[in-house]
């Protein structure tokens, strides 16, 4: 129950990071959100370091140094595809990309699910499908290059939260310390190399810095629910972040909520209590 609580408060983080993000990029190049951003998680690690504790061991740097360079790439591709948009759509082809592989790598390494965990694991599929299905005929769908980045995205994503889930568990918040030092540094440096392609837009500061401290409370709940439960379970509660996307787009952006979507959320709630029992 601990490990399913942890989920769900990382997906509420993760969803409203995401939104904020995709929001910020709409106003300058991604990168200049994603260089506030990056830099705006890693102080809020740092001062997380006192309170949970962390080493860094070879494997801890190593596990944590491959998760920053997808997080990097993660940053830059999620944002990018919100802001192309329409976030209703490509948020969840990219959270059920992302909730695949880890879904995958929990059962190959062991993880038993009991039948409740065999319903409630493809439901919650479902769901992450349902909640943000319906686009409406007032809304033009994705574009190819939209669809190819929210696959990006998701793929990466992926790799993130697997690679944070191999790091040991007696690290604290090493992995999260060492991947986003590791991301800052990639975004900055490719930042420096595309310096004359940024533009001269300005970035929304406090709404992308909100963005990375949320991605960072997300991170640290995705790695302590991951260290107290099954990677499968959690990996794909995690990914009904997009209710959370949705939500505020339908608040800030006018995003309309549609019947399916209504029928998602249910579908997500009756899944979430099947994992309870798992």
């Amino acid at each position: 129950m601990l490990a399913l609580l942890l989920a769900l408060g990382s997906s509420l983080a993760y969803g409203c990071a995401d939104f904020l993000g995709g929001l910020g990029a709409r106003t300058a190049h991604v990168l200049r959100t994603v260089m506030i951003a990056a830099p705006a998680s890693l102080a809020v690690e740092l001062l997380l370091w006192p309170v949970f504790g962390a080493s860094f061991s070879a494997q801890t740097v190593l596990w944590g140094a491959a998760s920053g360079v997808a997080s990097a790439a993660a940053f830059a591709l999620l944002y990018k595809t919100l802001a192309i948009g329409p976030m209703n759509v490509l948020s969840p082809v990219t959270a059920l990309v992302s909730a695949v592989l880890p879904v995958g790598v929990g059962l190959a390494q062991g993880e038993h699910l009991g039948l409740s965990g065999l319903v409630g694991l493809p439901l919650a599929l479902v769901a992450v499908v349902l909640v943000s299905a319906g686009h409406g005929a007032g809304t033009a769908g994705p574009s190819r290059t939209a669809l190819l980045l929210a696959f990006g995205a998701g793929g990466v994503i992926a790799l993130q939260l697997v690679f944070l889930h191999q790091a040991p568990s007696d690290s604290g918040v090493g992995p999260l310390i060492i991947g986003r030092a590791v991301s800052s540094a990639v975004t900055l440096a490719a930042a420096g190399l595309m310096y004359r392609r940024l533009g001269s837009e300005k970035p929304a500061y406090a709404m992308s810095a909100t963005a990375g401290v949320l991605d960072s409370v997300a991170n640290l709940l995705f790695l302590l629910a991951a260290r107290s439960g099954d990677l499968a379970v959690v990996a794909v509660v995690t990914a009904l972040y997009p209710a959370g996307t949705v939500l505020l787009a339908r608040t800030v952006l006018a995003e309309r909520i549609h019947r399916t979507q209504f029928v998602g959320l249910g579908t997500a709630a009756v899944a979430v209590s099947l994992l309870a029992l798992t």
